[in-house]
């Protein structure tokens, strides 16, 4: 079966394109609200001691600050107005979709479609206000506490910092749901996407430029980017991995003939929840620890220091809890976007059924069964993917943005990306056809406003 990149890439002409014109309006819309999001990352917060920050960084860049500026898009390391990034938004959202599992007010919400979704995702942005809020107080506090980061510190500088940041995250929420609606793409995974691929060149320099420094060898430098392409390999192979359940649908009766049975597929991926597992871990895991990069960095023996310590990259606490929570989110979304129960009933009511499995009850339980083991392997390749690069590359001091995270969102995303583009186009020559049908019918040879039709009349 060939991928949606190949698809696009065998129909794909400039006659094609060039018709498409609410396609380029929305390719159009995305890449300059994603210009605009990078611009953002250049405007630092006033009142910042540019190099007591640079220095700060540098000692606590490698630990979860790293991982920060990561999904960050370099912001962190400029303390820009978009330092916080997406992930107050994406906490707030992994918050709403637990206690929508467990409270059932939301959860009836949940049922109501359209109406009850727009009621929880307002939830969702007052929650991203209250987290970004306590982020952006946290990041004000240790920086203020910090000996020499802060030119003028004061109550005003904090009041300002947190209305700065705050705001770039509202911002950033908003410029991703418009992007998500008139654009192409997730918005809220294309500003992740756009921050890591504008520091890729950056990151790579480093690599080459470490190599000839003579920080590491030759041969471990070629060792590194030929990983990373195995890697990409790997991801791209295992995105478009599926196991297909056969379907089988009988015989139907019609008004003149009996119509013969017909058979499909059901496709498991074998990742369900994507790119959202890590992104969601990752959030989590810099959630408890925003500050204690630049606060724990007072007092070598503090409570603060220990947890960074602990969180740094490579370390056996970073490496656990970032893992456990991969495969957590890995299963919890998973049972989020696919229902097995209601997939059965679906199947139920049009007649279709799985060969040997009895329709129902059954059937959503062996399609539950094939999900979990299917899950299985793909938190264990999310796990594999994410964390043995960073245990590697942390101990080599390569930067963060050449990981495993990095290059898993963006496969995945450039993928989902081409998927819609090439959905796109299709309607778009579905469109034409349908138009093109309509004037022969209507025009055409055998129409009634054909000239011979006229010239009988």
């Amino acid at each position: 079966m060939a991928s949606a990149a190949e698809q696009l890439a065998a129909n794909l002409s400039y006659s094609t394109f060039s018709k498409a014109t609410d396609l380029k309006k929305r390719l159009w819309f995305t890449l300059l609200a994603l210009i605009v999001y990078r611009i953002g990352t250049y405007i630092p917060i006033p009142g910042i001691n540019p190099e007591a920050l640079a220095r700060a960084f540098d000692t606590q860049g490698q630990g979860v600050l790293g991982l920060l500026n990561v999904f960050a898009g370099g912001a962190v390391e400029r303390f820009a107005i978009f330092a916080l990034g997406i992930m107050p938004y994406i906490s707030a959202s992994i918050i709403m979709q637990l206690m929508t599992s467990v409270v059932p007010t939301l959860e009836a919400l949940k049922k109501e479609g359209e109406q009850g979704r727009k009621v929880i995702n307002q939830y969702t942005r007052y929650g991203t206000v209250i987290l970004g809020t306590a982020q952006a107080f946290g990041i004000a506090s240790g920086l203020q506490a910090s000996e020499g980061m802060v030119l003028n510190p004061g109550w005003f500088w904090m009041l300002s910092t947190v209305i700065t940041l705050v705001g770039g995250t509202m911002f950033l929420m908003w410029l991703g749901e418009q992007i998500t609606a008139r654009g192409v793409g997730n918005g809220i995974s294309l500003i992740i996407f756009a921050g890591i691929v504008a520091a890729l060149p950056g990151a790579i320099a480093q690599l080459l430029d470490q190599g000839a420094q003579g920080a590491i060898s030759t041969l471990t430098m070629l060792g590194v980017l030929v990983s990373i392409l195995a890697l990409i390999a790997l991801i791209v192979f295992v995105e478009r991995a599926q196991r297909r359940l056969l379907i089988q649908y009988p015989k139907r009766q019609t008004a003149n003939s009996m119509a013969q049975g017909d058979s499909s597929h059901l496709p498991l991926k074998l990742n369900t929840a994507g790119v959202i597992p890590p992104i969601f871990a990752s959030s989590l895991l810099l959630l408890p620890a925003t500050i204690t990069g630049f606060s724990g960095t007072g007092d070598p023996d503090g409570i603060m220091a220990t947890i960074n310590a602990l969180l740094g990259r490579g370390q056996p606490g970073y490496l656990i809890f970032y893992g456990s929570m991969i495969v957590f989110f890995a299963f919890f979304y998973t049972a989020i976007v696919f229902n097995p129960t209601e997939t059965a009933d679906n199947l139920k009511q049009h007649g279709g059924f799985i060969p040997g499995i009895r329709p129902g009850e059954k059937t959503a339980q062996y399609i539950d069964y094939v999900l979990t083991r299917v899950s299985v392997l793909g938190a264990l390749y999310l796990v594999f993917v994410c964390l043995l690069p960073e245990m590697f590359l942390s101990n080599l001091g390569i930067s963060a943005f050449l990981g495993g995270t990095s290059m898993l969102i963006i496969v995945s995303v450039t993928l989902d990306m081409v998927s819609q583009v090439q959905s796109h186009l299709f309607a778009q020559q579905y469109e034409g056809l349908i138009k093109k049908s309509s004037l022969r019918g209507g025009k055409g040879p055998r129409g009634g406003n054909s000239p011979r039709a006229l010239k009988r009349k």
